[in-house]
């Protein structure tokens, strides 16, 4: 159980450093507001503290908060690649029709990440049955 932990963690750990990567040249287009770099610095802290978490507890809330936050992620990254989402409220249009070599491994490390995290939480929910 502690490799898939680890991998979990390396996931979301992947998703945080390309996340902070990127987020400078997302900020752009609202310099003053709340803006893509700010979402993507916060998505990637989330994703440092779930990774964290996973790594030192490893129970089925651990694992259920690693789920969300990878899933939720692959789910933007997805939405907005083919999706043309108007800003809402402060939060801008974060459109952006093209796969680059950052943007798949995001995603490919959130997939993995995710779907590990749901199997670690179903297979503690099966062993906490067991008993």
């Amino acid at each position: 159980m502690i490799l898939l932990r680890v991998i979990i963690a390396a996931g979301l750990i992947v998703s945080a450093v390309i996340h902070f990567q990127l987020a400078p040249g997302f900020q752009q287009a609202a310099p003053d507001g709340i803006g893509g770099g700010n979402l993507f610095r916060i998505q990637a802290a989330v994703a440092v503290l779930a990774a964290l978490y996973v790594l030192v507890r490893g129970d089925r809330p651990a694992f259920a908060i690693a789920a969300v936050v990878a899933l939720s992620a692959l789910a933007a990254v997805v939405l907005y690649r083919y999706v043309q989402v108007p800003a809402i409220g402060p939060i801008p249009s974060m459109y952006e029709p093209v796969w680059y070599a950052q943007k798949a491994l995001t995603a490919v490390a959130e997939a993995i990440a995710g779907l590990l995290a749901v199997i670690g939480f179903l297979l503690l929910h099966r062993r906490r049955n067991v008993r």
